[in-house]
Protein backbone atom coordinates (compact mmCIF):
# COMPACT_ATOMS: atom_id res chain seq x y z
CA UNK A 1 0.00 0.00 0.00
CA UNK A 2 1.39 3.43 -0.96
CA UNK A 3 1.89 6.06 1.70
CA UNK A 4 -0.42 8.95 0.95
CA UNK A 5 -0.76 12.49 2.20
CA UNK A 6 -3.00 11.66 5.17
CA UNK A 7 -0.19 9.69 6.84
CA UNK A 8 2.30 12.48 6.15
CA UNK A 9 0.66 15.88 6.39
CA UNK A 10 -1.53 15.13 9.40
CA UNK A 11 1.61 14.59 11.45
CA UNK A 12 3.31 17.72 10.15
CA UNK A 13 0.92 20.63 9.88
CA UNK A 14 -1.91 22.37 11.57
CA UNK A 15 -2.74 24.60 8.64
CA UNK A 16 -2.16 23.62 5.07
CA UNK A 17 1.37 24.23 3.95
CA UNK A 18 3.14 25.15 7.16
CA UNK A 19 6.00 22.86 6.23
CA UNK A 20 6.89 25.13 3.33
CA UNK A 21 9.60 27.75 3.34
CA UNK A 22 10.19 30.55 0.90
CA UNK A 23 8.22 32.31 -1.80
CA UNK A 24 7.07 31.24 -5.21
CA UNK A 25 9.87 29.90 -7.40
CA UNK A 26 10.51 31.46 -10.79
CA UNK A 27 11.64 29.58 -13.88
CA UNK A 28 15.28 29.96 -12.79
CA UNK A 29 17.20 27.22 -10.92
CA UNK A 30 15.76 27.13 -7.45
CA UNK A 31 18.22 25.45 -5.12
CA UNK A 32 19.40 27.60 -2.18
CA UNK A 33 18.01 30.93 -3.42
CA UNK A 34 16.90 32.97 -0.42
CA UNK A 35 17.14 30.11 2.08
CA UNK A 36 18.39 30.71 5.62
CA UNK A 37 21.80 29.17 6.37
CA UNK A 38 20.41 26.29 8.40
CA UNK A 39 18.41 25.11 5.39
CA UNK A 40 21.40 24.90 3.07
CA UNK A 41 22.97 21.47 2.38
CA UNK A 42 26.19 21.01 4.30
CA UNK A 43 28.82 18.35 4.88
CA UNK A 44 28.26 15.81 7.63
CA UNK A 45 30.44 12.74 8.14
CA UNK A 46 27.64 10.55 9.45
CA UNK A 47 25.40 11.53 6.55
CA UNK A 48 28.17 10.75 4.07
CA UNK A 49 28.58 7.27 5.54
CA UNK A 50 24.83 6.71 5.47
CA UNK A 51 24.69 7.79 1.85
CA UNK A 52 27.39 5.28 0.90
CA UNK A 53 25.30 2.52 2.47
CA UNK A 54 22.12 3.83 0.82
CA UNK A 55 23.42 3.82 -2.75
CA UNK A 56 23.31 0.00 -3.14
CA UNK A 57 19.71 0.01 -1.87
CA UNK A 58 18.82 2.69 -4.39
CA UNK A 59 20.50 0.74 -7.20
CA UNK A 60 18.54 -2.34 -6.18
CA UNK A 61 15.36 -0.23 -6.39
CA UNK A 62 16.16 0.55 -10.01
CA UNK A 63 17.89 3.91 -9.70
CA UNK A 64 20.82 4.23 -12.10
CA UNK A 65 24.29 5.26 -11.02
CA UNK A 66 24.04 8.25 -13.36
CA UNK A 67 20.87 9.48 -11.66
CA UNK A 68 22.39 9.00 -8.21
CA UNK A 69 25.48 10.93 -9.19
CA UNK A 70 23.43 13.83 -10.55
CA UNK A 71 20.98 13.82 -7.63
CA UNK A 72 23.64 13.95 -4.93
CA UNK A 73 26.19 16.12 -6.72
CA UNK A 74 25.13 19.19 -4.74
CA UNK A 75 23.08 17.46 -2.06
CA UNK A 76 23.97 17.26 1.59
CA UNK A 77 22.80 17.17 5.15
CA UNK A 78 20.39 20.00 6.09
CA UNK A 79 20.53 20.70 9.83
CA UNK A 80 17.47 22.97 9.76
CA UNK A 81 15.32 20.11 8.52
CA UNK A 82 16.07 18.12 11.67
CA UNK A 83 15.50 21.17 13.85
CA UNK A 84 12.07 21.68 12.32
CA UNK A 85 11.24 18.00 12.57
CA UNK A 86 12.19 17.93 16.24
CA UNK A 87 10.46 21.15 17.23
CA UNK A 88 7.14 20.89 15.46
CA UNK A 89 4.55 22.62 17.58
CA UNK A 90 1.01 21.45 16.98
CA UNK A 91 -0.72 24.79 17.55
CA UNK A 92 -4.22 24.18 18.81
CA UNK A 93 -6.32 26.49 16.72
CA UNK A 94 -10.03 26.65 17.29
CA UNK A 95 -12.27 26.09 14.29
CA UNK A 96 -13.18 29.77 14.34
CA UNK A 97 -9.50 30.75 14.16
CA UNK A 98 -8.77 28.16 11.50
CA UNK A 99 -11.61 29.32 9.24
CA UNK A 100 -10.65 32.96 9.81
CA UNK A 101 -7.17 32.21 8.46
CA UNK A 102 -8.48 30.01 5.65
CA UNK A 103 -10.89 32.66 4.39
CA UNK A 104 -9.03 35.86 5.20
CA UNK A 105 -9.80 38.81 2.95
CA UNK A 106 -6.36 38.46 1.38
CA UNK A 107 -6.79 34.77 0.61
CA UNK A 108 -10.27 35.29 -0.81
CA UNK A 109 -9.12 38.10 -3.09
CA UNK A 110 -6.20 36.03 -4.37
CA UNK A 111 -8.37 32.96 -4.73
CA UNK A 112 -11.09 34.63 -6.75
CA UNK A 113 -8.50 36.22 -9.02
CA UNK A 114 -6.67 32.91 -9.51
CA UNK A 115 -9.91 31.06 -10.20
CA UNK A 116 -10.86 33.53 -12.91
CA UNK A 117 -7.35 33.59 -14.35
CA UNK A 118 -7.36 29.81 -14.80
CA UNK A 119 -11.07 29.41 -15.57
CA UNK A 120 -10.44 27.39 -18.73
CA UNK A 121 -8.22 24.92 -16.89
CA UNK A 122 -10.66 24.52 -14.02
CA UNK A 123 -13.54 23.87 -16.42
CA UNK A 124 -11.49 21.24 -18.25
CA UNK A 125 -10.58 19.55 -14.96
CA UNK A 126 -14.21 19.31 -13.95
CA UNK A 127 -15.08 17.72 -17.29
CA UNK A 128 -12.26 15.20 -17.12
CA UNK A 129 -12.26 14.24 -13.44
CA UNK A 130 -15.72 15.14 -12.17
CA UNK A 131 -14.26 17.05 -9.22
CA UNK A 132 -15.67 20.42 -8.15
CA UNK A 133 -13.16 22.95 -9.52
CA UNK A 134 -13.75 25.27 -6.56
CA UNK A 135 -12.52 22.49 -4.27
CA UNK A 136 -9.35 22.14 -6.35
CA UNK A 137 -8.83 25.90 -6.16
CA UNK A 138 -9.34 25.85 -2.39
CA UNK A 139 -6.76 23.11 -1.88
CA UNK A 140 -4.35 25.14 -4.00
CA UNK A 141 -5.00 28.13 -1.75
CA UNK A 142 -4.62 26.17 1.47
CA UNK A 143 -1.44 24.43 0.39
CA UNK A 144 0.59 27.18 -1.27
CA UNK A 145 -1.41 30.43 -1.23
CA UNK A 146 -2.27 29.84 -4.90
CA UNK A 147 1.29 29.06 -5.87
CA UNK A 148 3.04 31.83 -3.96
CA UNK A 149 4.60 29.56 -1.31
CA UNK A 150 5.62 26.29 -2.94
CA UNK A 151 8.84 25.82 -0.99
CA UNK A 152 12.38 25.88 -2.35
CA UNK A 153 14.30 23.36 -0.26
CA UNK A 154 16.06 20.60 -2.27
CA UNK A 155 13.86 17.52 -1.91
CA UNK A 156 16.72 15.03 -2.30
CA UNK A 157 18.68 16.65 0.51
CA UNK A 158 15.61 17.05 2.74
CA UNK A 159 14.33 13.49 2.43
CA UNK A 160 17.84 12.02 2.63
CA UNK A 161 18.49 14.04 5.80
CA UNK A 162 15.30 12.76 7.39
CA UNK A 163 16.00 9.19 6.30
CA UNK A 164 19.51 9.39 7.76
CA UNK A 165 18.24 10.91 11.00
CA UNK A 166 16.24 7.79 11.66
CA UNK A 167 13.11 8.98 13.45
CA UNK A 168 10.98 7.82 10.53
CA UNK A 169 13.75 6.27 8.48
CA UNK A 170 11.70 3.79 6.44
CA UNK A 171 9.10 6.38 5.51
CA UNK A 172 11.57 9.00 4.40
CA UNK A 173 13.76 6.52 2.56
CA UNK A 174 10.66 5.54 0.57
CA UNK A 175 10.13 9.24 -0.20
CA UNK A 176 13.76 9.60 -1.23
CA UNK A 177 13.54 6.60 -3.57
CA UNK A 178 10.33 8.03 -5.08
CA UNK A 179 12.04 11.40 -5.56
CA UNK A 180 14.97 9.71 -7.28
CA UNK A 181 12.53 7.94 -9.61
CA UNK A 182 11.23 11.36 -10.64
CA UNK A 183 14.77 12.23 -11.72
CA UNK A 184 15.30 8.79 -13.28
CA UNK A 185 12.28 9.40 -15.50
CA UNK A 186 13.53 12.91 -16.32
CA UNK A 187 10.32 14.57 -15.18
CA UNK A 188 12.36 17.39 -13.68
CA UNK A 189 15.96 18.18 -12.77
CA UNK A 190 17.73 18.11 -9.40
CA UNK A 191 17.80 21.91 -9.45
CA UNK A 192 14.02 22.16 -9.83
CA UNK A 193 13.13 19.27 -7.50
CA UNK A 194 12.33 21.50 -4.54
CA UNK A 195 9.62 21.75 -1.92
CA UNK A 196 9.05 22.02 1.80
CA UNK A 197 11.53 21.04 4.49
CA UNK A 198 9.73 17.69 4.75
CA UNK A 199 9.64 16.92 1.03
CA UNK A 200 6.16 18.07 -0.05
CA UNK A 201 6.30 19.61 -3.52
CA UNK A 202 4.63 21.94 -5.94
CA UNK A 203 1.48 24.04 -6.01
CA UNK A 204 -0.57 21.52 -4.04
CA UNK A 205 2.22 19.94 -2.00
CA UNK A 206 2.45 16.33 -3.14
CA UNK A 207 4.93 14.09 -1.36
CA UNK A 208 7.04 11.99 -3.78
CA UNK A 209 5.05 8.76 -3.32
CA UNK A 210 1.77 10.60 -3.94
CA UNK A 211 3.35 12.14 -7.02
CA UNK A 212 4.18 8.66 -8.31
CA UNK A 213 0.68 7.40 -7.62
CA UNK A 214 -1.49 10.33 -8.73
CA UNK A 215 0.36 13.01 -10.70
CA UNK A 216 -0.69 13.53 -14.32
CA UNK A 217 0.62 15.31 -17.41
CA UNK A 218 -2.37 17.55 -18.12
CA UNK A 219 -0.73 19.94 -20.58
CA UNK A 220 0.64 17.13 -22.74
CA UNK A 221 4.30 18.13 -22.70
CA UNK A 222 5.46 14.68 -21.61
CA UNK A 223 6.23 15.62 -18.00
CA UNK A 224 4.12 15.73 -14.85
CA UNK A 225 5.46 19.14 -13.92
CA UNK A 226 3.92 20.17 -10.60
CA UNK A 227 6.80 22.64 -9.98
CA UNK A 228 6.19 24.87 -13.02
CA UNK A 229 4.83 28.39 -12.71
CA UNK A 230 1.95 27.12 -14.83
CA UNK A 231 -0.18 25.23 -12.27
CA UNK A 232 -2.05 23.06 -14.78
CA UNK A 233 -0.30 19.76 -14.05
CA UNK A 234 -0.43 20.35 -10.29
CA UNK A 235 -4.13 21.21 -10.28
CA UNK A 236 -4.91 18.22 -12.51
CA UNK A 237 -2.88 15.97 -10.24
CA UNK A 238 -4.98 17.13 -7.29
CA UNK A 239 -8.16 16.42 -9.24
CA UNK A 240 -6.76 12.99 -10.10
CA UNK A 241 -5.99 12.36 -6.42
CA UNK A 242 -9.50 13.26 -5.28
CA UNK A 243 -11.22 11.35 -8.08
CA UNK A 244 -9.24 8.19 -7.40
CA UNK A 245 -9.90 8.50 -3.68
CA UNK A 246 -13.65 8.40 -4.25
CA UNK A 247 -14.88 11.91 -4.98
CA UNK A 248 -18.52 11.75 -6.07
CA UNK A 249 -19.33 14.17 -8.88
CA UNK A 250 -22.20 16.55 -8.21
CA UNK A 251 -22.17 16.03 -4.44
CA UNK A 252 -21.22 18.95 -2.21
CA UNK A 253 -18.69 18.45 0.56
CA UNK A 254 -21.29 19.66 3.04
CA UNK A 255 -22.65 22.93 4.42
CA UNK A 256 -23.44 24.78 7.59
CA UNK A 257 -26.26 22.87 9.25
CA UNK A 258 -29.64 24.48 8.71
CA UNK A 259 -28.71 26.34 5.53
CA UNK A 260 -30.29 23.93 3.08
CA UNK A 261 -27.23 21.82 2.36
CA UNK A 262 -27.08 18.13 1.44
CA UNK A 263 -28.00 15.25 3.72
CA UNK A 264 -25.23 13.73 5.76
CA UNK A 265 -23.80 13.47 9.24
CA UNK A 266 -23.48 16.44 11.58
CA UNK A 267 -20.26 17.54 13.22
CA UNK A 268 -19.42 20.35 15.66
CA UNK A 269 -15.61 20.58 15.95
CA UNK A 270 -15.72 23.54 18.34
CA UNK A 271 -17.91 23.30 21.42
CA UNK A 272 -20.67 25.90 21.32
CA UNK A 273 -19.77 26.79 17.73
CA UNK A 274 -21.19 26.24 14.28
CA UNK A 275 -22.46 22.81 13.26
CA UNK A 276 -21.85 21.37 9.80
CA UNK A 277 -23.58 18.63 7.86
CA UNK A 278 -20.96 16.76 5.83
CA UNK A 279 -21.07 14.14 3.08
CA UNK A 280 -18.82 11.35 1.87
CA UNK A 281 -16.89 13.93 -0.17
CA UNK A 282 -15.84 15.51 3.15
CA UNK A 283 -14.16 12.20 3.96
CA UNK A 284 -12.37 12.31 0.60
CA UNK A 285 -10.98 15.72 1.52
CA UNK A 286 -9.64 14.17 4.72
CA UNK A 287 -7.53 11.75 2.69
CA UNK A 288 -5.62 14.84 1.57
CA UNK A 289 -5.08 15.94 5.17
CA UNK A 290 -6.63 13.85 7.92
CA UNK A 291 -8.18 16.74 9.86
CA UNK A 292 -11.77 17.90 10.22
CA UNK A 293 -10.52 21.47 10.44
CA UNK A 294 -8.56 21.15 7.21
CA UNK A 295 -11.50 19.64 5.32
CA UNK A 296 -13.84 22.33 6.64
CA UNK A 297 -11.29 24.97 5.71
CA UNK A 298 -11.11 23.66 2.14
CA UNK A 299 -14.89 23.35 1.84
CA UNK A 300 -15.65 26.78 3.26
CA UNK A 301 -12.88 28.44 1.24
CA UNK A 302 -14.27 26.80 -1.91
CA UNK A 303 -17.73 28.15 -1.12
CA UNK A 304 -16.39 31.66 -0.50
CA UNK A 305 -14.29 31.69 -3.69
CA UNK A 306 -17.48 30.70 -5.51
CA UNK A 307 -19.35 33.69 -4.15
CA UNK A 308 -20.85 32.25 -0.98
CA UNK A 309 -21.13 34.35 2.14
CA UNK A 310 -19.65 33.94 5.62
CA UNK A 311 -21.05 31.50 8.13
CA UNK A 312 -24.43 32.43 9.57
CA UNK A 313 -23.82 30.88 12.96
CA UNK A 314 -21.52 32.20 15.66
CA UNK A 315 -18.79 30.98 17.96
CA UNK A 316 -18.47 31.58 21.70
CA UNK A 317 -16.03 34.15 23.12
CA UNK A 318 -12.48 32.97 23.64
CA UNK A 319 -10.90 32.22 27.01
CA UNK A 320 -10.29 35.95 27.55
CA UNK A 321 -13.88 36.91 26.81
CA UNK A 322 -13.12 38.25 23.33
CA UNK A 323 -15.35 37.58 20.33
CA UNK A 324 -14.01 37.60 16.79
CA UNK A 325 -15.46 41.10 16.33
CA UNK A 326 -13.54 42.21 19.41
CA UNK A 327 -10.30 40.70 18.14
CA UNK A 328 -10.76 42.34 14.75
CA UNK A 329 -11.40 45.70 16.42
CA UNK A 330 -8.25 45.23 18.50
CA UNK A 331 -6.11 44.44 15.46
CA UNK A 332 -7.52 47.36 13.48
CA UNK A 333 -6.95 49.72 16.38
CA UNK A 334 -3.36 48.63 16.74
CA UNK A 335 -2.75 48.83 12.98
CA UNK A 336 -4.22 52.34 12.89
CA UNK A 337 -1.59 53.36 15.43
CA UNK A 338 1.21 51.94 13.30
CA UNK A 339 1.72 48.58 14.99
CA UNK A 340 2.38 45.52 12.82
CA UNK A 341 -0.27 42.90 13.53
CA UNK A 342 0.19 40.92 10.34
CA UNK A 343 -3.03 39.91 8.59
CA UNK A 344 -6.11 41.45 10.19
CA UNK A 345 -8.17 38.29 10.56
CA UNK A 346 -9.29 38.15 14.17
CA UNK A 347 -6.64 35.56 15.03
CA UNK A 348 -4.19 36.54 17.76
CA UNK A 349 -0.75 35.40 16.65
CA UNK A 350 2.78 36.38 17.58
CA UNK A 351 2.76 39.65 15.66
CA UNK A 352 -0.46 40.78 17.32
CA UNK A 353 0.86 39.74 20.74
CA UNK A 354 4.04 41.74 20.14
CA UNK A 355 1.98 44.72 19.02
CA UNK A 356 -0.16 44.47 22.17
CA UNK A 357 2.96 44.44 24.34
CA UNK A 358 4.36 47.48 22.55
CA UNK A 359 1.07 49.32 22.95
CA UNK A 360 0.86 48.37 26.62
CA UNK A 361 4.37 49.69 27.14
CA UNK A 362 3.45 52.98 25.46
CA UNK A 363 0.50 53.31 27.84
CA UNK A 364 2.41 52.39 30.97
CA UNK A 365 0.42 49.17 31.35
CA UNK A 366 1.55 45.75 32.50
CA UNK A 367 3.17 43.92 29.60
CA UNK A 368 1.07 40.80 28.99
CA UNK A 369 0.76 40.65 25.21
CA UNK A 370 -2.70 39.23 25.80
CA UNK A 371 -5.81 40.35 23.90
CA UNK A 372 -8.33 41.33 26.58
CA UNK A 373 -11.51 43.44 26.54
CA UNK A 374 -10.00 46.23 28.67
CA UNK A 375 -7.74 47.20 25.76
CA UNK A 376 -10.58 47.96 23.38
CA UNK A 377 -11.65 51.35 24.84
CA UNK A 378 -8.02 52.49 24.72
CA UNK A 379 -7.80 51.71 21.01
CA UNK A 380 -11.03 53.34 19.87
Amino acid sequence: MYLNRRHFIAALTTFGVTACSGTAPSSQPLVTRGLPPDLLPTENAGFTSWLAAFRPRARQAGISAQTLDAAFAKAGYIPGVITRDRTQIQTRRTLEEYLSIATSDERLAKGRAAYQRHATTFSALQSRYGVDPLIIAAIWGMESQFGEKRGQIPVISATATLAYDGRRAAFYESQLIAALRILERQETTPQRLVGSWAGAMGHTQFIPTSYQAFAVDFDGDGRRDIWADDPSDALASTASYLARNGWRSGLKWGAETGTGGPDGRTIQPQRGGVRFTVTRNFNVLKTYNNSDLYALGVGHLADRIGGGGPLQGSFPPDANGMTKSDRLALQRGLAARGYDVGTIDGVIGKLTESAISAFQQSQGLALTGTATPDLLPLLR
